[in-house]
């Protein structure tokens, strides 16, 4: 059993996810490095400042910018939009591990007659005419089905059929995201794109335990400290009971995969990877890091598990997107603040693309927080940066 102060947990956690001391991930090589590290990063439409996996990497990755992200995933092809935990973007090599997900998918298309024509048509009009979106594949009407491989999980009524065939076509792994323009998604063959070793490789893990415990563990490395516990963090992988994480923790800790930390004021173990036991001993070895101001995704997969947030940090973070607004306690899209070891605050940002102005609405700093000219430096600097990352020639501060 390892011990740690909570700290120190707070400084492995910050390390483990390269927001703490001096960059490890820099450049088109650190976003690749990042996101096989987390296993997968979210994906969310939403646009205010950047969206959800920009955010993530801007953070993280020295000299990011959103181009870094679009040619990783539509031109080296290297990464690629696939759903994981939820709407995720994975390393293309992992590709063979979802293979159980195309065919229940596949499995699941089988029910409904009318679709296989639908699918034949659309992948020949592909062939001949490239990517296609929705609004461009000639496919009149509506269908009626229930996929149980959709984007938004299961899903069930009547659809626009273009979309409906696409989206198919894209669960089953016959079709990706060739590019997007916005929220616009336009879908090309798969097999022009994947390569066949891995496009018709066999899936790893066929076992669905193993396979879950596989999962389990790529989620305690996108999280870098996690309990076993009910969690956000374990969403979409299929049939993980309370039974089968307890059996999936107890297997990993036989085999030496994670280990088991002891933190001061906190009654619940939690593990983290074996492969992290160097960057254990620097924490208990070193006191100070170089400290790092950055702004935080609302879906960071450090941001994964809220309550574990809320006991090693102390910060009650909530997205209030979908908040009603004469309910929210902040605002509609707000970043959590990061300053050395501790979470300082939240700020709520706006980008006016007309004047190229970044606007912050606001700053609210926790109650506990030291606001020094230092911090205040480190603040104004990384709002700085967070402008640039967003194409923005001046900031606007409204209160």
């Amino acid at each position: 059993m390892i011990h740690f102060t909570d700290r120190q947990a707070r400084q492995f956690i910050l390390l483990k996810h390269g927001l703490l001391g001096e960059h490890k991930f820099i450049g088109k090589q650190g976003v690749l490095d990042f996101v096989r590290q987390a296993g997968c990063i979210q994906f969310d439409p939403v646009d205010v400042c950047g969206r959800n996996a920009e955010l993530t990497l801007q953070s993280r990755v020295k000299n990011f910018t959103k181009q870094t992200l679009y040619e990783l995933l539509y031109i080296d092809r290297k990464l690629v939009d696939y759903p994981d935990k939820n709407l995720s973007i994975i390393p293309v090599e992992d590709w063979p591990y979802f293979e159980r997900y195309r065919k229940a998918a596949r499995e699941s298309g089988q029910q409904f007659r009318e679709l296989a024509q639908l699918e034949d048509y659309a992948k020949a009009y592909i062939k001949n005419h490239g990517p296609v979106s929705s609004s461009e594949l000639p496919i009149d009407g509506s269908i009626h089905w229930h996929s149980a491989i959709h984007w938004s999980g299961n899903w069930h009524g009547d659809t626009n059929a273009a979309r409906s065939v696409l989206e198919q076509l894209y669960s089953t792994g016959e079709l990706i995201i060739h590019h997007k323009k916005g929220t616009r998604k336009y879908y090309d063959l798969a097999e022009k794109h994947i390569p066949a070793e891995l496009l018709n490789a066999p899936d790893p893990l066929p076992d669905g335990f193993t396979h879950q415990k596989w999962r389990v563990l790529r989620r305690i490395g996108a999280v870098g400290l996690m309990w076993n516990r009910p969690s956000d963090a374990w969403l979409n992988i299929w049939g993980l009971t309370a039974q089968q994480r307890n059996r999936a923790f107890n297997e990993l800790l036989d085999e030496g995969r994670i280990l088991e930390i002891k933190v001061q004021d906190l009654k619940d173990t939690l593990y983290c990877r074996a492969e992290d036991l160097s960057l254990i001993e620097t924490v208990l070895k070193e006191d100070e890091f170089t400290p790092r101001c950055e702004l935080i995704a609302p879906l960071d997969c450090m941001m994964w598990d809220r309550k574990l947030i809320l006991a090693l940090f102390g910060f009650d973070y909530t997205w209030e997107i979908y908040t009603p607004a004469n309910k929210r306690k902040y605002g509609y899209y707000v970043l959590p603040l990061l300053y050395n070891d501790n979470f300082i605050g939240r700020l709520e940002p706006a980008v006016d693309k007309k004047t190229k102005a970044f606007i912050v609405k606001n700053i609210w700093y926790e109650n506990n927080a030291i606001i020094n000219a230092r911090v205040k430096k480190a603040v104004e600097n990384c709002i700085t940066r967070f402008a640039k990352f967003n194409e923005c020639s001046n900031t606007q501060f409204l209160h």
